[in-house]
């Protein structure tokens, strides 16, 4: 309601610690893995900042900041095709694939998304080459026709990010329901792995479908225009380095917010552009707002754990 993009994995993390305390005992928790979250409202913002800050200024230097702009995006376009196409595809088949029995080494998925990623900067090549692209000499369509590559850019890094959204975001919220539908159909099944009840994956994608519509633009509006202004060149570079930080966590077994990961890159195009350019109250309320997810989310569980108690003993 308030537009925040909080991390619904911390949240709902915070609220199976705050649970295990009161139930069972502060030993029950891993307050290692605790420690890396924690650590992770650090590094995944600051990483994929980074990232964004290199792609947005090699975008400026190679295109924008030079004498004919368009005619540079049709020359770097296709490579910026390869490295998204290239991303893209290791977050699908890290994130997705293996979730429908399609299990590959990393040898295998590298080898598979270059190949594909360089047919798409093949077939860039060619399309940024049709005539509907040719160079005008007005200084204004040629930033325009610019905007226009990486706005094809974006829509693609868009949809993937959504994609692993979905792989992970979806996943942590139906995952605590899904051990428990397990245990009450077989109380003698409490594993680490278990089969999922064909009807929670549907519950799950119709809960994030309905919350995207009723409630999901208070937060697009937060990140697309609250904490800088984004051009389709601009929401390129938050994007890719979302993707890409994405890529590098799941490579490495760290604990990230997707959500967190795509405001730091935000984050990072806007100083790129210089910190005038960021609105710091935004800002300042995003960053309170994670702080406080993962306790508010324990405090609320511990609540409701002893009304739960009270009523039924």
């Amino acid at each position: 309601m308030m537009g925040w993009p909080v991390s619904t994995t911390h949240s709902i993390i915070g609220a199976i610690i705050g649970f295990a305390c009161v139930s069972v005992g502060p030993d029950a928790v891993e307050w290692g893995g605790v420690k890396g979250i924690v650590g992770s409202w650090v590094i995944t913002p600051l990483i994929s900042g980074v990232v964004a800050y290199g792609i947005f200024l090699s975008a400026q230097r190679l295109i924008f900041n030079t004498d004919n702009p368009f005619a540079n995006a049709r020359r770097y376009g296709p490579i910026y095709m390869f490295l998204t196409s290239l991303v893209i595809l290791l977050v699908t088949i890290k994130k997705g694939l293996k979730h429908v029995g399609l299990h590959l080494t990393n040898g295998e998925t590298w080898i598979i998304s270059i190949a594909l990623s360089l047919l798409v900067m093949i077939g860039g090549y060619f399309y940024l080459s049709r005539k509907s692209f040719t160079d005008t000499s007005d200084e204004e369509d040629h930033f325009r026709g610019v905007e226009k590559v990486f706005s094809l850019l974006m829509v693609i890094t868009a949809c993937a990010m959504a994609f692993a959204h979905g792989s992970n975001d979806v996943a942590n919220a139906i995952g605590p329901l899904s051990a428990i539908v397990a245990i009450v159909h077989d109380p003698l099944a409490l594993a680490s792995t278990s089969p999922i009840v064909w009807w929670i994956l549907p519950l799950g994608g119709i809960g994030i479908v309905v919350g995207l519509a009723l409630m999901g633009r208070r937060v697009m509006e937060t990140v697309g225009s609250g904490i800088t202004d984004l051009t389709p060149s601009r929401g390129f570079a938050a994007q890719f380095a979302t993707a890409s930080t994405v890529v590098i966590a799941s490579g490495t077994g760290l604990p990230i917010s997707t959500t967190q990961t795509l405001v730091g890159a935000v984050l990072g195009v806007g100083f790129a552009r210089g910190i005038a350019a960021l609105n710091l109250n935004v800002v300042r309320n995003i960053v309170a707002s994670w702080i406080i997810t993962l306790p508010a989310g324990a405090g609320l569980s511990i609540v409701l754990f002893y009304i739960l108690q009270a009523l039924f003993g």
